[in-house]
């Protein structure tokens, strides 16, 4: 069993990130979404994103030509009739993933591996709309934003994954220049069950007076080393996205640790979202001097 032909579904940041990193990876690439505009927005954003590697001297302008060769695009589910692997990158909501799965099921050959990019759904729980005889070739593959600067990729096995399903994903991840890590269907896997906590932590310290969100996150990055507190991490992740993902956790554990802080509630609430918002912890008028945001003196 070999992948030669990869299905992405999705355009959005994490669809055509992958989709990219696949073509680079040397393997043939279907992009399928809904309409043509999304299709048009992915392909915009791999085209540019190949051209600053090519300016930053990490990739050819040939092999640039060559990921893009390797890219087709449709808006039809049929396009994956001829895949090896699909890969899912559409919105995190369980009922409308599970009814593609199930259409996918029906288009896609047998041999076909089904993997989604979800970072807190339950693999099983999609891998039970397909037929019986397909459970045994779906797992997760959960690439990290921005995906062709983020090395790692997280391989997610349910209790039914067969061994050599999970071999020929990580051969095909390796071959797109990432680093696999591989981890069983538990909400959360590694990465989210981990740093979920660090950043809900950071948001109780802040909402207690304990410290300054600026006093937070320096005392994160210069006493740990991390790239980023958390604070400016949740930022850049969306408060949103952090907001829904520790919910998910924590009805899976019932453990305070992964309890959404009322002041995350209360931010998500107002559309104080992080970055994509333009205010969160910090204020982004300026994005090269993010100002903290004077959340407390109003409770």
């Amino acid at each position: 069993m070999a992948i030669k032909k990869i299905g992405v579904l999705g355009a959005g940041t994490m669809g055509a990130g992958i989709a990219q990193v696949a073509a680079m990876g040397g393997f043939a690439v279907e992009l399928v979404d809904v309409g043509d505009e999304p299709l048009r927005a992915g392909m915009e954003r791999i085209t540019k994103s190949l051209q600053r590697l090519v300016e930053k001297g990490t990739l050819s302008a040939e092999q640039r030509d060559q990921s893009l060769e390797r890219l087709s695009v449709s808006t039809s589910l049929e396009a994956f009739a001829g895949t090896d692997l699909v890969i899912e990158a559409i919105i995190e909501n369980l009922a409308i993933k599970r009814e593609t799965w199930a259409r996918l099921d029906r288009i896609c050959p047998p041999a076909t591996i089904f993997a989604s990019n979800t970072s807190s759904l339950s693999i099983t729980e999609m891998m039970t709309a397909t037929d019986p005889a397909r459970q045994a070739r779906f797992i997760g593959l959960h690439f990290f934003n921005p995906v062709p600067l983020m090395e790692l990729v997280e391989v997610i096995r349910t209790i039914l994954t067969d061994q050599e399903v999970l071999d020929v994903a990580a051969q095909s991840i390796a071959a797109m220049g990432k680093t696999v890590v591989q981890t069983s269907d538990k909400t959360g896997f590694i990465v989210n069950r981990l740093l979920v906590p660090f950043i809900l932590d950071g948001i109780r310290v802040l909402d207690e007076g304990l410290a300054s969100t600026v006093d937070i996150d320096n005392a994160m990055k210069l006493g740990c080393n991390h790239p980023m507190g958390p604070l400016a991490l949740a930022d850049f992740v969306g408060l949103d996205t952090t907001f829904y993902v520790a919910n998910i956790m924590f009805d899976e554990f019932k453990e305070r640790r992964f309890a959404a802080p009322s002041l995350l509630k209360r931010m998500v609430q107002a559309g104080l979202l992080g970055r994509k918002s333009g205010r969160g912890f910090y204020d982004y008028t300026d994005p090269r001097h993010p100002a903290p945001m004077p959340l407390l003196q109003n409770r």
